[in-house]
């Protein structure tokens, strides 16, 4: 059964003439920081969750980029719905899926940052596009199914389970890799094992199916450990059981690592001491959706370069909004998801080989049911 937590549909407001760069400055142009919530109402965006989750819809057109939007048309040149008449064409609805359900229901990074600041949507309207639905699932495999499902277009997700779901057939194209050294924490329960070798016939809550899952195996495999149980848990449960002490350790990441450590569990392993176990964040789309506008894939990581060059001129305001989308400080923010740590470009060779030795790791270990070649997956343009 698919997990998606949250969703919410952001409406995109048509241009009426050239884009204001007032915005851009954000807390530089106003006395007072701007309240993310009055900024949610002012997008109108409506949320859709499961009954027993209160969402708050997130995304704003004031903070739009402040130069003129990539392949904007003026309105005599555009057709009623929005697309240019004779340019690049996208659904007027885009499903996107991305991991970890928040109080903003938007993912980290460029992506959350240009749905966050409408310059995403800003972008993309040009080709039609008036809405974009934001659905965030608690792992990747279940993102993975509604990918399959049909109930995405596209989505951001770890590379294991990714590679997974084409491995098993998914019809899916890789379009970009967004980060390329997300971390993996092993981290004991107090009281309890003190190093890797400890862990031989201890039990391990790991989430299966994620770069969390490749770092643990390949580092056990490593260090020569057997004997061990892997019991899937996602990260909250993960973390219950392991202050009940029942499991011996488990794997872990971000801002919930961080607050373990702090605490006191200790910390037994992590990926800075194993660059080839790094997991990467990537983009995929279904070939369907892609049959249907085989533009999207520019247009998309176009508009993201985009956001990512507005980024860096405003830092504090974008880690503070990711200390919103992550619940914790703008400090804590800074030290998980540096600015530095997102990808400019769709690929980097760097980022291939890590994914390709991900891809022949799971293969190797029969995670994976079948070999793919990574140039078949991955959509060049």
């Amino acid at each position: 059964m698919i997990q998606g937590r949250n969703r919410q549909t952001i409406e995109i407001k048509q241009p009426t003439g050239p884009v204001r760069a007032e915005a851009e400055g954000g807390a530089e142009n106003r006395s007072a920081k701007p309240d993310p919530r009055r900024r949610v109402r002012r997008i109108g965006a409506l949320a859709l969750a499961a009954a027993a989750l209160l969402l708050v819809a997130a995304g704003c057109g004031a903070g739009k980029s402040g130069g003129a939007t990539p392949g904007s048309a003026s309105p005599t040149s555009a057709s009623p719905g929005g697309a240019k008449a004779d340019g690049p064409k996208l659904p007027s609805v885009l499903r996107y899926g991305f991991i970890g359900a928040n109080k903003l229901n938007l993912p980290r990074g460029a992506e959350g940052w240009g749905l966050y600041k409408g310059i995403i949507q800003e972008a993309l309207a040009p080709y039609g596009v008036t809405k974009v639905e934001l659905t965030a699932f608690p792992n990747g495999p279940d993102q993975s199914e509604a990918l399959i499902s049909g109930r995405l277009d596209f989505g951001s997700l770890g590379d294991t389970p990714a590679i997974l779901a084409r491995s098993s057939g998914a019809k899916t194209r890789l379009i970009s890799q967004n980060q390329i050294d997300m971390l993996s924490y092993l981290i004991a329960k107090k009281n309890g094992p003190t190093s890797i070798q400890d862990l031989k016939g201890k039990t391990i809550a790991v989430q299966k199916g994620s770069y969390m899952h490749r770092y643990l195996v390949g580092l056990l495999n490593k260090e020569g450990v057997t004997g061990y149980k892997l019991v899937h848990m996602l990260s909250a449960d993960g973390e219950a059981a392991l202050a009940r002490g029942d499991v011996d350790a488990m794997t872990n990441s971000g801002v919930n690592a961080l607050k373990l450590i702090g605490e006191g569990y200790p910390l037994l392993d992590d990926t800075t001491k194993h660059p080839e176990l790094y997991g990467t964040s990537v983009t995929v789309a279904t070939e369907a959706f892609l049959a249907q506008y085989p533009d999207f894939p520019k247009l998309w990581n176009e508009a993201r370069l985009k956001v990512l060059e507005e980024l860096k001129k405003h830092p504090d305001e974008y880690y503070a909004f990711l200390a919103e989308v992550l619940n914790t400080t703008p400090d804590i923010a800074k030290q998980v998801y540096p600015i530095e740590s997102i990808e400019e470009q769709p690929f980097r060779d760097k980022g291939l080989k890590l994914l390709d030795d991900t891809k022949q790791f799971l293969i190797e270990e029969k995670i994976a049911t079948k070999n793919f070649e990574l140039k078949d997956w991955q959509l060049t343009y």
